[in-house]
């Protein structure tokens, strides 16, 4: 049994984190730092409230999983890798490359990992199965969405001027391993990005190309439009339509939790268009629970990591190269060599 502390129960703490470390067998959750007591000891009786010190200085406790604001991503995972925890944190990896590299050096022989869960999306893994299987052929254009509608600027963190807050960093890292896991490196990056709500403080737009030799690939997510396309996929043979998101978090956040008979069904199939029409496909379905599955194999022996350090520095060395493309209004050249770390 793998016992497992969870540090911070905001968003990604209490809607993804917590749910499905307590849904994965041989994970045990033991101990959470919050401030707000009464949410543990309702949503799970018998897990302790506790102190990062207190975490940190725990022989019992195997895995610190870091679901706290960007800002504080680098410290607390350092001082748990150097307190000997294996580290899982949520995405981005910390608030620059430095810092991930960092952390990278810090966990030689432990592991390190960042929850890039929507890798598990089943319109993700749909589409993955069709690049792969030849069945859209060669793909020219990729188009990857990421649309909601929040007209108001909230007061939270994501929404606050700083380094790593807005948009691009929360759903541009999505985007972005999604892509890196269909095509690998871009030769090119091409980014704009902007605020453009009244009142905002920080990204709650973006619009970005990646340059590959003949493919190319558009990031894209606006905070005032409603949930429209997610996927625009052209191949030499088909292409994939998909609206809408995957059903995961909205079902976490409802309550329902891997093993539930609806979890990660998705209601509405994608469309696969060919010169001879145009059929629907059915989305396959998703399952987030399947990172932590892969994090407790890991540390078991079993596999190799769901997320490798060196596949997260890749997000992080795109999400600053864009933000140097948007502030320099031109294309930023990518190293074949970026991203190379274990």
């Amino acid at each position: 049994m793998v016992r497992v502390a969870l540090i911070g129960y905001g968003l990604a703490g209490r809607v993804f984190h917590a749910p499905l470390i307590a849904a994965t067998e041989g994970l045990e959750l033991v101990a959470v730092v919050l401030r707000r007591t009464d949410e543990i000891i309702a949503a799970y009786p018998g897990v302790a409230v506790a102190t990062a010190e207190a975490v940190f200085a725990d022989p019992g406790i195997d895995l610190v999983v870091v679901a706290t604001p960007n800002d504080s991503h680098f410290d607390l995972a350092a001082r748990a890798l150097k307190a000997g925890k294996h580290v899982v944190i949520d995405k981005p990896f910390a608030l620059t490359s430095a810092e991930a590299r960092h952390l990278i050096k810090l966990a030689r022989g432990r592991l390190l990992s960042v929850f890039h869960n929507r890798r598990w999306d089943g319109d993700f893994l749909t589409l993955k199965t069709l690049v792969q299987d030849g069945t859209l052929g060669d793909v020219a254009y990729m188009e990857s969405r990421f649309d909601f509608y929040r007209p108001g600027v909230q007061d939270r963190w994501r929404e606050r001027a700083g380094p790593a807050t807005g948009t691009w960093y929360d759903l541009g890292a999505h985007l972005l391993d999604q892509a890196l896991q269909l095509f690998g490196l871009p030769q090119a990056i091409y980014a704009d990005l902007a605020a453009r709500r009244a009142g905002a403080l920080t990204t709650d737009y973006f619009h970005v190309l990646l340059r590959y030799d003949r493919l190319r690939v558009v990031l894209a997510g606006n905070c005032m439009t409603p949930t429209a396309m997610r996927f625009v996929v052209h191949g030499s043979r088909a292409s994939f339509l998909k609206r809408g998101l995957d059903p995961q978090e909205r079902q976490l956040a409802a309550g329902l939790r891997p093993g539930d008979a609806a979890f990660g069904a998705e209601a509405n199939p994608a469309q696969l268009v060919t010169a001879v029409g145009e059929r629907p496909v059915a989305v396959a379905r998703g399952h987030y629970r399947t990172y932590y599955e892969g994090v407790r194999d890991t540390l078991r022996g079993l596999v190799p990591l769901p997320v490798t350090a060196g596949e997260a520095l890749g997000v992080m060395e795109l999400l600053e190269a864009a933000q140097r493309s948007a502030g320099s209004g031109c294309e930023v050249a990518i190293s074949p060599a970026a991203s190379c770390a274990p």
